[in-house]
């Protein structure tokens, strides 16, 4: 009888535990990720200007080329701070979005070749044993995972032909 009893207490006490998951558990979009790396400071900043932080928080997949503080310090003085006006929005959304493809491309996936960039330009992506570079740049770390997509970092930023 007392075996019987503390049995129906675990069955009991097992099928009321639901387990609950908290914003914590849940997996971080790849603005999330950008957003908790002081690396990308400059471009969550610009992404949030440029108002495309919903858009890279949907669904997706994205593939994000993405460029690092120093990248953005290597432009000439005074244009992120010019990109970031107001007025540039427009501009800066063609910039930003020249840096993503759609789909989630892994890093041992990639190949020599023309991709389609979110803005509408083709991206130059090519791979050698010395590694891989979009438009000229390089890409420094890869496979940074997010929930709706995969951030593969660069040292320069991408400007499109316009």
């Amino acid at each position: 009888m007392k075996r019987i009893l503390i049995l129906s207490i675990a069955v009991l006490l097992a099928g009321s535990f639901v387990p609950t998951l908290t914003a914590a558990d849940m997996p971080k979009t790849v603005v999330a990720v950008a957003a908790s790396n002081a690396d990308f400071s400059t471009l969550v900043a610009a992404v949030k200007a440029a108002g495309l932080a919903e858009t890279l928080s949907g669904p997706g997949p994205f593939t994000i080329f993405a460029p690092t503080n120093e990248a953005f310090a290597k432009l000439p003085a005074g244009t992120v701070d010019n990109l970031l006006k107001p007025e540039n929005k427009a501009k800066l959304a063609g910039i930003l979005t020249y840096h993503v493809v759609a789909g989630k491309v892994m890093a041992a996936d990639v190949k020599t070749m023309k991709a389609k960039s979110v803005q509408g330009s083709e991206l130059d992506i090519k791979a050698s044993s010395s590694g891989v570079t979009v438009d000229g740049a390089k890409v420094v770390k890869t496979d940074i995972v997010g929930s709706n997509g995969v951030i593969h970092v660069i040292d320069t930023v991408l400007m499109p032909k316009m």
